[in-house]
């Protein structure tokens, strides 16, 4: 397959009104405007892009639409409260502690939000073709799909879509249709399949009219899309999930350990676990 190369002097083929609408985006986002702070004036937006009112108005519009700011006629723009949150996936992976609500829950209580889960389907579908290759179907096979979607203060954030192999959820709580407490990797562990290695692939992607309607987005903003394969002990993917995310209200935070100290947990995960240690490959004297 060719894959087209960009231009050597792309032109921004977007409208004025859209290039406006994509800076002060940026300056919300940033920071550079913080919340409560006014936007510049028609006047001042004027000059800055060499558009004309109606167009500074039509990209206000934008950003109004899109509940990044607030503004009334005769009244000045002003930025509203930071909607976009951090998401830091490593906390979000990790199994519920017994007889507690779904870490996702738990997470969004620390920041003063009520967080709850709408669930949508839970039924046997042909997976997509990256989530087929994932679990290593064929064409046609098929898995157990968990749809639900995450609200935070009743403002829908994020679709999930989780498939997993049937002969780990069939006659399990999986394939009922209610929610578990815990989350489905606390289930996963008491059916001894114990989440031990989760793969994230993110990419930003021009959301479906499914996800569109679903997370009631505006405008062409494109949302956050991550594949994550999640694995057992053997390496076998026990769950595989597609969450959809509105890509300008979200940040995802990644931390990484050093070698040493990721070693140095590994070992400590293995005692708790009571599994033997890896030998150590003998070294090469250096001749010395």
């Amino acid at each position: 397959m060719t894959v087209p190369k960009a231009e050597p002097e792309a032109v921004d083929r977007r409208s004025l009104h859209e290039r406006i609408a994509a800076d002060l985006r940026d300056d919300i986002m940033s920071g550079e405007l913080a919340p409560g702070a006014n936007l510049p004036t028609t006047a001042q937006l004027k000059e800055r892009f060499g558009a004309s009112s109606a167009t500074v108005q039509k990209a206000l519009r934008l950003l109004k639409e899109e509940l990044l700011v607030v503004g009334r006629a005769g009244a000045a723009v002003t930025v509203r409260a930071h909607r976009r949150r951090t998401v830091r996936p490593a906390d979000l992976a990790r199994p519920a502690e017994p007889g507690t609500p779904y870490r996702w829950l738990t997470e969004a209580a620390k920041h003063g939000t009520h967080a709850r889960t709408e669930l949508l389907e839970v039924a046997e579908r042909r997976p997509p073709a990256d989530v087929r290759a994932a679990l290593d179907l064929p064409t046609d096979g098929a898995a157990l799909l968990r749809s639900q979607i995450l609200l935070v203060d009743d403002e829908p954030a994020e679709l999930v879509e989780s498939y997993y192999p049937l002969d780990i959820a069939r006659g399990t709580p999986l394939a009922e249709r209610r929610r578990i407490r815990g989350g489905a990797p606390a289930l996963l562990t008491e059916l001894g399949h114990p989440p031990r290695l989760s793969t994230d692939r993110v990419c930003a992607r021009v959301p479906t009219q499914h996800q569109y309607q679903a997370l009631r987005l505006t405008g062409g903003m494109p949302v956050l899309r991550t594949l994550r394969v999640v694995r057992g002990d053997d390496g076998r993917p026990v769950e595989v999930t597609v969450m959809v995310k509105a890509g300008h209200l979200y940040e995802l935070q990644y931390e990484f350990t050093s070698q040493e100290r990721q070693e140095r947990q590994e070992r400590q995960e293995r005692q708790e676990r009571q599994e033997p240690e890896e030998p150590q490959e003998p070294q090469e004297p250096d001749g010395s």
